[in-house]
């Protein structure tokens, strides 16, 4: 794996197929002063004066609002009657949402910070409720919740690092949506995997291996993300210190 990300022509194959405008996967394998370019343009996109990354009442912003209301719900019907076939209908939807919301934003020029903040919080608490609800039924182990659920929490504390360099988070890169749509079609590919149907016989062996490739994924974007971070840091001042 190393000599992979050492090798140029692999690191700009996998920019290509991940940049989704500035910031790339491909941050941890080039040379320094590459990296800290990236790390520069990051900060240049978030300070660019556009006046639709204020707008608060967007279709894709009310989207995401829907997926996180439907939180509580999928909880609710997971650990109370145990209605896994709703439950499923529900994370169905949640993708559906979670494809249309982006997809909207760019097509209707609806982007805002508030949607760049509510669509991984979204997919996060889906993530995070859905362990929390198969820790408690055994459907996984509690050690893989408690590293997705430890990955984010590392995250988490990089945000004031970030925010002292005029950031609020780092833009998602494509291994990140890549980690995140594994593991949510691992989830209800799992929860059809319960029982002893011909059904569940056949949802197993994918869910499972949907599970172990996004479990993989997330955990190293998290390894990039906080790359990302520690190139912000040391190659751009903080707010206020460049007057």
């Amino acid at each position: 794996m190393a000599d992979i990300l050492r090798d140029d022509d692999a690191c700009n194959g996998l920019w290509q197929a991940g940049r989704r405008r500035v910031v790339e996967i491909g941050v941890m394998s080039v040379a320094e002063r590459k990296a800290a370019d990236e790390a520069a343009a990051i900060v240049a996109q978030s300070e660019q004066p556009s006046s639709p990354t204020e707008r608060v009442w967007t279709l894709p912003n009310a989207l995401s609002v829907l997926r996180l209301l439907g939180v509580p719900v999928f909880l609710y019907l997971l650990l109370g009657p145990h209605a896994d076939g709703w439950a499923l209908l529900l994370l169905i939807a949640s993708g559906i949402t979670d494809y249309l919301d982006g997809k909207l934003a760019r097509l209707l020029n609806q982007t805002s910070k508030l949607g760049a903040l509510l669509d991984p919080a979204a997919d996060r608490l889906y993530v995070l409720s859905t362990l929390i609800a198969f820790v408690l039924r055994d459907v996984v182990p509690w050690w893989v919740a408690a590293l997705i659920i430890g990955r984010d929490l590392v995250l988490l504390a990089t945000v004031p690092l970030l925010r002292s360099r005029g950031l609020d988070v780092l833009p998602v890169h494509y291994l990140g949506k890549a980690a995140t749509f594994c593991l949510l079609y691992a989830f209800p590919l799992l929860l059809g995997s319960l029982g002893d149907s011909t059904f569940a016989t056949i949802c197993a062996p994918i869910a499972y291996s949907f599970a172990i490739w996004g479990t993989g994924m997330y955990l190293w974007a998290g390894v990039l993300y906080l790359v990302q971070t520690r190139l912000v840091l040391r190659n751009l001042p903080r707010v206020g210190a460049a007057q």
